[in-house]
């Protein structure tokens, strides 16, 4: 498993948290101005078309760059902005909300009539005043408390679709995604339901002022749009404080403002009134828009969701990626510093691209293609991430399912209507004006089957759990690698062509109740993936049953691919070093670095070269690169010397068993960090017994949260049932990817991924298996 620096590390030392180098070029000999940096424009052509597409340049060149034209700048890969969102002190949000578009003094004069004064609101609060606010008012937002306005939301969906199911066409922002939202959104709010015509031209008009490019003429008309708006605000803030026994977050709010005016002040209340009647609803129904626009342009995905709604919790999430709302964020440098190996100056304006990030292909797999089955989705940056990642996350989650649920069950031949889709140009929120869609009345289902209109399948609030995202395939053929050793190739049930994935990734695959990790091992531009599973004598029964069962046409479910052991492609030299079936991610990188023209040996141990798999593939297709050291033979390889003959700027990948790996580590000790990168093949046991654990308590600084973990509980499942979104794999201390950071506390290291060095270091932990030591309080960054 490679291990690497931490992202906050990896701003310092100029590499991504996966040990990848930010730009071919050394970190350090970047520069931050090019010809494309200075054609930069958020408020036009490419960027306004595709934000993800117009900057997979940057992140294949160039990260993190100055933009002139805009003045800020700007982000793009995913590890650097997680970096950003992460430390809110040293990046601050305080020009979250600043108008990126300065106003004329017409426009200024315009808002003081208006007497305009909006404040601070938790968007764009520093701390501590931010989390103080955070944590009284933020149990509106919790999942159990969200749980009974699913009804709601249902209902008011099938009034929307009621009103339209046999006219055959309509544009569904106008029909439903509008208007659904915003009612959702005020009744949360507890807010009138007032003109929502009138709502609906503030809330452009509030978007247009912060993150557009208004022109002067322009700017006048929409300061008194503003001003008015603030003046709308005040007036509901005036009668719901006549009604202190109201229901909704906002009247919560004015309660708290009477109860703790230090910490919910008046300006706040209005400033927050204004600008939640847009936050609330408007990245939803963009959000919404938008998912339907994408999953009726990828029609096999629309499809599989009509046959199997079981999907839709991760079709949304994907959909969140792939076409999220929220494009960018801002934020500034209240301090010189580095992202990504590129030195950014205090004061310095920061433009960090969710929608780039989320189509980095060093954390998403494929990650420029849409799937709905992509595992780890929900790792998306849309909501943002830390203290400050979206309360009314789950609101928009919720909303965008039951849209999904309701459309699917009862229009399932709805299709794209021939179109030209128009975006509000800004550099921050995205989704279609209009989504006009058709279909055959004729055909709806519940004119032959009535009782489909009063379906209704049920999503528990939060985000889905990665045990119900699995895709069909099935087994196309079956052979013998080595002793002991099945050779898979596998392919899509229903005959598409399976994702992408670069050299070390992985897949799980699901049998009978057993879920297991192979590394995929064949050739990676193929539309099928290819896998070796090794019979384990003493294993769980999972490698046996596949042994046992294994045949062509046999069906199958799979996750992935991911890739947590991923190949830096910039370093001088490689040496690959397999122990037994630890070839398979081996191989992979073996065939990618010869296809890169790279230099690199590969040396591979085992018991005998009959329990060797791909023997003879290696020889043929790496030549001259490979030594085998098959112990039957008396043959043994000298790590020693072969750590010793690595070049200056070399790199060693391996995978095998812990000796193996533990000995690397002794003899890389003194090398450079990011030298060594490793992955087991096989997990230690990290069951727990409670009759031996002790219960511990964690505090979680960026959340405001204290959470007991109970002995029989893993840190883990504890964060998940607060409804913290961490990200979550093995489950038995293998991959790395529910690593958290540790900023207090002494613990109990039990997972396969941290090297001696980082477990002394006490810096991070694996919370799948993990705990304290002797039940003692932890403290981590989430």
């Amino acid at each position: 498993m490679e291990r690497t620096a931490s992202p906050a590390d990896a701003m310092a030392d100029g590499k991504s948290s996966k040990g990848r180098p930010d730009n071919p070029a050394a970190a350090e000999a970047q520069c931050p101005f090019s010809k494309k940096a200075a054609e930069f424009d958020a408020f036009a052509g490419p960027y306004q078309a595709d934000p993800a597409e117009a900057l997979r340049w940057s992140r294949e060149q160039l990260p993190v760059f100055y933009s002139p034209k805009l003045g800020y700048w700007v982000v793009s890969r995913y590890d650097d902005i997680k970096a950003v969102f992460r430390d809110n002190i040293l990046f601050s949000p305080r020009n979250a909300l600043e108008k990126i578009t300065p106003a004329t003094p017409e426009a200024i004069e315009v808002l003081k009539g208006y007497g305009y004064a909006m404040n601070r609101t938790m968007v764009n609060e520093d701390e501590p005043v931010h989390m103080e606010r955070r944590r009284a008012l933020m149990d509106h937002f919790l999942p159990d408390n969200l749980e009974a306005r699913q009804e709601m939301v249902r209902r008011l969906t099938r009034e929307k679709i009621d009103a339209f199911i046999d006219s055959g066409r309509v544009d569904l922002v106008d029909a439903m995604l509008y208007e659904v939202p915003l009612n959702v959104a005020l009744h949360f709010l507890g807010v009138p339901e007032d003109d929502i015509a009138v709502l609906k031209n503030f809330s452009v008009a509030h978007s247009v002022n912060t993150w557009g490019k208004p022109t002067d003429e322009q700017q006048v008309a929409i300061a008194h749009d503003v001003g008015q708006f603030w003046n709308y605000a005040g007036k509901i803030i005036e009668k719901m404080r006549k009604e202190p026994d109201g229901t909704g977050w906002m009247h919560e709010t004015i309660r708290k403002n009477a109860e703790m005016p230090d910490v919910v002040p008046d300006s706040y209340v209005h400033s927050m009134m204004m600008a939640i009647i847009v936050a609330a609803h408007e990245t939803t129904s963009l959000a919404s828009a938008g998912m339907f626009k994408t999953l009726l342009t990828h029609r096999q995905a629309w499809q599989d969701i009509c046959e199997d709604p079981s999907l839709i919790p991760n079709a949304v999430e994907e959909c969140l990626r792939y076409s999220g709302s929220i494009v960018a964020w801002r934020r500034q440098a209240m301090a010189a510093t580095s992202i990504g190996g590129v030195e950014i100056p205090e004061g310095a304006k920061l433009l960090i691209v969710q929608a780039s990030g989320n189509q980095d292909e060093r954390h998403f797999e494929d990650g420029d293609k849409f799937d709905i089955y992509r595992d780890n989705a929900v790792d998306h940056l849309t909501f943002g991430y830390g203290s400050h990642q979206c309360m009314g996350k789950n609101i928009a989650r919720m909303e965008m399912r039951i849209f999904l649920e309701e459309m699917t069950r009862r229009l399932p031949h709805l299709q794209l209507a021939e179109q030209e889709f128009t975006y509000l140009s800004n550099t921050s929120f995205r989704g279609p004006d209009h989504v006009w869609v058709e279909w055959d009345p004729v055909k709806n289902p519940e004119r032959a089957t009535p009782s489909i209109a009063n379906g209704n399948h049920h999503f528990p609030v939060g985000a889905p759990a990665r045990r119900d995202i699995a895709r069909k395939i099935r087994v196309k053929n079956v052979r013998r690698e080595a002793d002991g050793i099945l050779g898979l190739t596998i392919e899509d049930a229903k005959g598409r062509s399976l994702p992408g994935w670069s050299a070390g990734a992985h897949i799980e695959v699901c049998l009978e109740g057993f879920d297991r990790k192979y590394s995929l091992c064949g050739r990676a531009d193929g539309s099928d993936y290819d896998i070796a599973v090794l019979l384990e004598e003493d294993g769980r029964g999972g490698s046996r049953r596949i042994h046992e069962v294994a045949a062509e046409g046999l069906e199958l479910r799979l996750r992935g691919p991911s890739n947590l052991f991923r190949l830096d492609e910039q370093a001088s030299s490689y040496v690959l070093i397999a122990g037994g079936i630890g070839i398979t991610p081996i191989l992979a990188m073996a065939d990618r670095l010869k296809a890169l023209g790279r230099d690199y040996t590969i040396h591979y141990c085992g018991r005998s070269r009959g329990s060797m798999a791909f023997l003879d593939r290696l020889q043929a297709d790496h030549p001259g690169r490979l030594a085998i050291y098959a112990g039957d033979e008396g043959a043994r390889a000298d790590l020693a010397a072969i750590v010793a003959g690595l070049g200056d700027g070399g790199q060693i990948y391996a995978c095998g068993p812990q000796r193996m790996i533990s000995q690397l580590e002794d003899l890389t000790a003194s090398h450079p960090a990011g030298t060594l990168h490793f992955e087991h093949f096989s997990a230690q046991e990290t069951a727990l017994d409670p009759s031996k654990e002790n219960a511990f308590q964690v505090e979680l600084k960026d959340s405001g949260l204290t959470l007991e973990v109970a002995a029989d509980v893993t840190l883990l499942d504890a964060l998940l049932a607060s409804g913290i979104d961490i990200a979550c794999d093995c489950r038995e201390g293998l991959c790395g990817s529910c690593e958290v950071e540790v900023l207090e506390g002494e613990i109990d290291h039990r997972d396969v991924v941290l090297t001696r060095t980082e477990r002394a270091e006490n810096r991070r932990m694996m919370s799948c298996c993990s705990r304290s030591v002797k039940g003692g309080k932890v403290k981590l960054a989430l």
